[in-house]
């Protein structure tokens, strides 16, 4: 066997007895069984809630046990191809095989990372809010950047993005949008994504090309189901309705069909203009204030229990947690896992994995490299 092809086969075989360990293979099969026997009691449905939990959790532990059971076969396949065609000296045939362990690898990797979203809301949607920081049409413009970012990213994985919210800037950009990423894992892998951007570059406003600093702040909190259980009172919510702005359908800009609450305890404003009357505006509304309120207390049990000491700041101005350097060099750098890479166009483009991946390595302990080839 080709040295590079067993160096692919030993990564692989060590990313799935990873996965098994953590899987705890024998209990995960048993809980399987255990799950699909009471998907099959016709009892179980006449608990509407408890039926669609038990199903939500049979179909992801079904789905990890499938990933890994097909990273074995595929693997196995790969090496006798590629042990055919070494023995016949058919290098087409040995490139075709390298190709698919380097597949398969890297979808060991991604199965590394997804096992770690063991966090009760990771399997969850996710709203995605970026609001523009001081510097108008500057950050405004960074704003609209990093909100194209985050939505190729999100449909590069099968994700659906859809636009709640959104303020156009005065020039260029966005003041502030809204997005839905509908799919599983969304909320897991996006949620290490919040805080503050910082962008620096020659501006392309600025008529004698001085170089600009820009700052925008991202942040994501979770789409929350009827299986957990946030209590709001509606005396501590004001509610606002304006015109929508923006593309829409014909009542935009004609009726106040626009929604936006505010819970007043804890200064958090959630808008919503995607829907075509005010009643769909409000009932998206107080989902998303369901989840911002859900992601506070999510972040007063980490803070307390000092799981991301090290990595939370505020979400403020000089607190940023992300750099994209276009001028004088290229750079994209995370300041809290000292990952970077010089392909910033392919960051700009969505390229993120490898950010998300060491952030969300950090938050369970482990680590990775730190220079993204």
């Amino acid at each position: 066997m080709r040295p590079d092809v067993e160096a692919m086969k030993a990564d692989i075989e060590q990313s799935v007895a990873l996965l098994r360990r953590r899987l705890d293979w024998d209990v995960a099969n048993r809980k399987l069984d255990e799950l699909n026997a009471r998907v099959e009691d016709p009892t179980l449905w006449d608990r509407p809630d408890e039926a669609q939990a038990v199903s939500r959790e049979r179909s992801k532990l079904e789905a990890q046990i499938n990933a890994v059971k097909g990273m074995e076969r595929d693997l196995e396949d790969g090496i006798m191809l590629a042990d055919m065609a070494d023995e016949e000296g058919d290098e087409a045939t040995l490139e075709e095989a390298r190709a698919q362990l380097k597949a398969i690898k890297d979808r060991a990797a991604r199965a590394e990372l997804e096992a770690l979203l063991s966090g009760e809301a990771d399997g969850n949607d996710a709203y995605l809010e970026v609001n523009s920081g001081a510097g108008g049409t500057e950050s405004c413009d960074w704003a609209g950047m990093l909100l194209r970012m985050y939505s190729r990213w999100a449909r590069a994985h099968g994700y659906e993005v859809e636009v709640e919210a959104s303020e156009d800037g005065d020039q260029a950009g966005i003041k502030s949008a809204t997005i839905l990423v509908s799919g599983p894992n969304a909320y897991g892998w996006l949620k290490s994504e919040s805080g503050v951007h910082r962008l620096v570059r020659i501006s392309p406003y600025d008529a004698a090309a001085k170089r600009h600093t820009s700052f925008a702040s991202v942040g994501v909190s979770p789409v929350v189901d009827d299986t957990i259980e946030i209590d709001i009172n509606p005396a501590d919510v004001r509610t606002d309705t304006y015109r929508a702005s923006g593309s829409g359908g014909q009542h935009i800009n004609k009726t106040d069909s626009a929604v936006r609450l505010t819970h007043i305890p804890t200064n958090t404003v959630v808008a919503c203009q995607a829907g075509r009357s005010q009643h769909q505006n409000r009932e998206q509304a107080w989902k998303m204030l369901r989840g911002r309120l859900y992601e506070l207390e999510l972040q007063k049990r980490e803070a307390a229990a000092q799981a991301l000491a090290d990595a939370k700041t505020d979400i403020g101005w000089g607190h940023q947690i992300r750099s994209y350097v276009l001028q004088p060099y290229q750079m994209v750098k995370d300041l809290r896992t000292e990952v970077e890479t010089s392909d910033t166009q392919g960051v700009l483009d969505g390229d993120l994995d490898a950010f998300m991946g060491a952030a969300l390595a950090a938050r369970v302990g482990e680590t990775r490299g730190s220079t993204v080839e």
